[in-house]
């Protein structure tokens, strides 16, 4: 049923904007969940079973649905609001008013209780854009998403884009760059066609390009190499050049009861359930080998049920990468969608000096999840994976082309472009 809402002066919505804006100007947004008994946060197109990082247009009819689930039965008050954010995922200098048609603040209402799993847990989800809350600019956003009234008592953070096609480009990707040929990079040329827009100089448009929806290698404001008038090149850029890395693995749990691929065995013990992978080795000095995989997304799904969300099982997962010394120079990450592509505590390996291994356990929900290993080198945040992964130019990588616009004067960055391939 939909929730009733009281009149909120225009007043209230600009000192609520404001004082959002002045709190955080300096945060950089990224999807993640802020507390431990949050699991399983996903954002895609409601009725759409494509696997996909989604894009909205603005006012088109696309609606994304968010979810999450709670790890226990307790119902819990959750609301959410919506912040506008400049190309580099800081807030832009907007009030919610600029942004924003309809209310500043939503409820979540829709919820559903697990069905028959060892692990309780509340099934969350709600839909945006709404009759309630409408984006009315293009450019980069963060629903953010609290509980309690209390802004300052996050859960979970979600972000996305809104385009307005005004631009378009056309990118191509080459294994012959400026560092070596065909080995481990790969180079990006991007033509900008800017014919929708009206502009005076270059600085005004800024591109931003993603590896497989990765941060620690995005690259921001590359400089064109060729201006034209009413097109911009980016050719032979080394600041375009990618490590091209391998293709992820996979591994399936969709059952409790078989073994799924890449899947060693599975146990109860009368508390959860566990799934040991198989040991992965090292394909540092393999050649590349050609394989289907998603660049690091998952899906929830479990065999024997009818509604996933509600009647999967969680599963605690034990990850083991064999090595009969540790690394003295960095550190071992499991990367992929199900850690948010970030680098934190929650997906840091550590070595068992016993059993030769680095080892990671966690809690998951059933489904199919790519993942690859990152070693960090020490002093740095950047991933590289050639000391466990190896790295190839043949590798099929997602690479995702924003781009911005920002004349002399405006308070925002326009997204007027998106292109994946």
């Amino acid at each position: 049923m939909k929730p009733a809402h009281s009149f909120l002066p225009i007043l209230c919505l600009l000192m609520f904007s404001n004082l959002l804006n002045a709190t955080e100007n300096a945060t950089v947004y990224k999807t993640t969940t802020c507390k431990t008994e949050i699991s399983s946060l996903r954002i895609r197109f409601k009725d759409n079973s494509k696997l996909e990082r989604p894009v909205l247009r603005l006012n088109g009819e696309e609606v994304l649905e968010i979810s999450f689930d709670e790890l226990s039965h307790s119902l819990h008050q959750y609301s959410y609001t919506l912040l506008h954010l400049d190309a580099d995922w800081r807030p832009s200098a907007l009030s919610s008013t600029d942004y924003l048609q309809g209310f500043p603040t939503q409820d979540i209402v829709d919820y559903e209780m697990s069905l028959n799993t060892q692990q309780l847990y509340t099934h969350y989800w709600f839909y945006f854009p709404n009759e309630d809350m409408l984006p009315t600019l293009s450019g980069n956003y963060a629903i953010i998403i609290y509980e309690d009234n209390d802004i300052d008592n996050r859960v979970a953070t979600v972000c996305f884009s809104v385009v307005d096609p005004k631009a378009h480009t056309q990118v191509s990707v080459r294994g012959n760059t400026d560092i070596e040929l065909n080995g481990r990079y790969q180079q990006l040329d991007i033509d900008l066609y800017t014919d929708g827009v009206t502009w005076t100089q270059a600085n005004d448009f800024l591109l931003v390009v993603q590896q497989n929806n990765r941060y620690d290698n995005i690259v921001y404001n590359p400089r064109p190499t060729y201006i034209e008038s009413n097109r911009l090149r980016y050719i032979n850029q080394r600041k375009l050049i990618f490590e091209g890395g391998n293709e992820y693995r996979y591994f399936d749990i969709a059952s409790t009861y078989y073994m799924g691929n890449n899947v060693d065995h599975i146990y109860f013990d009368h508390t959860y359930y566990h799934a040991f992978l198989l040991p992965s080795e090292s394909r540092a000095d393999l050649s590349y080998t050609a394989q289907y995989d998603s660049n690091g997304q998952f899906v929830i799904n479990a065999e024997r049920t009818d509604y996933d969300d509600t009647e999967a099982e969680y599963m605690w997962v034990h990850f083991f990468l064999p090595k009969d010394f540790p690394f003295t120079d960095g550190d071992v990450y499991v990367g992929g969608d199900l850690f948010f592509n970030q680098l934190s505590s929650d997906n840091k390996m550590q070595y068992d000096s016993e059993h030769k291994c680095y080892t990671l356990s966690r809690y998951l929900k059933q489904g199919g999840y790519d993942f690859q290993y990152w070693f960090v080198p020490r002093y740095t945040k950047k991933v590289t994976t050639q000391p466990v992964e190896g790295s190839h130019y043949e590798t099929q990588n997602e690479y995702t082309v924003y781009v911005y616009y920002r004349p002399f004067g405006a308070l925002y960055d326009q997204l007027i472009s998106v292109q994946r391939l």
